[in-house]
């Protein structure tokens, strides 16, 4: 029987972590490194801040509208972080994973959740900081916070933490560059899967086993 040669559907991932762990550079790199990935956009209610565009950073919406899209089921996951609604699109995130594309829900463990039980066979990574000292030094690096607002900050931080054995994989941001190809080498493994092997590399599977099959 030969191996079926299509397109291979890409897998969806979730990437967590608390406020100050690095997670946003850690993709952005990862987007440079490992092809075929892409973050998916989410709505969000908050209003945008210095440089950001929407349609790119966020689709930026209003309570109305973000409450709409819940009662007509199109968002795949949503949750409610700092008085603000945030959540992904249904439609969109499958159009891109339709297209073989990898999609990344940079979502946090509430919205995690939604989307195990919508789509058990997505892969989840949480990202943690090496020490409750260094998140407190880059989070108060970032100088844009009030010290009300860091203190909160932290302590939602070590309560998101908590969550972290609810995921599939575990990086620890202590050194960037090791984190990046930590993150990066759970991409490539996956598709090194046979399942996936026989989609992605069908025409060579079929050459080699064309003998095979001829003298059966």
């Amino acid at each position: 029987m030969s191996v079926s040669s299509r397109p291979a559907r890409g897998t969806l991932y979730i990437v967590s972590a608390p406020s100050g762990a690095g997670k946003t550079s850690l993709v952005g790199a990862l987007l440079d490194s490992v092809e075929d990935v892409e973050v998916s956009v989410s709505h969000t209610t908050r209003q945008p801040r210095p440089g950001e565009v929407d349609g790119i950073d966020y689709h930026f919406v209003s309570a109305e509208t973000f409450l709409g899209m819940i009662e007509d089921g199109k968002l795949l996951e949503h949750a409610k972080v700092f008085d603000n609604f945030y959540g992904t699109a249904l439609a969109s995130v499958n159009e891109r994973l339709d297209a073989g594309f990898d999609v990344i829900l940079e979502i946090d463990w509430q919205g995690a959740r939604q989307v195990r039980a919508a789509v058990p066979d997505c892969r989840s990574v949480f990202i943690l900081p090496p020490s409750r000292t260094e998140l407190e030094r880059r989070l108060r690096g970032r100088g844009q916070d009030s010290e009300e607002v860091i203190e909160r900050r932290l302590r939602d931080a070590e309560s998101d933490c908590t969550h972290y054995r609810e995921y599939d994989y575990t990086v620890v941001n202590a050194e960037f560059d090791q984190a990046l190809r930590d993150l990066a080498s759970i991409f490539r493994s996956n598709r090194l899967r046979t399942v996936e092997q026989e989609i992605r590399s069908a025409d060579t599977l079929n050459n080699l086993l064309a003998g095979a099959r001829a003298s059966a």
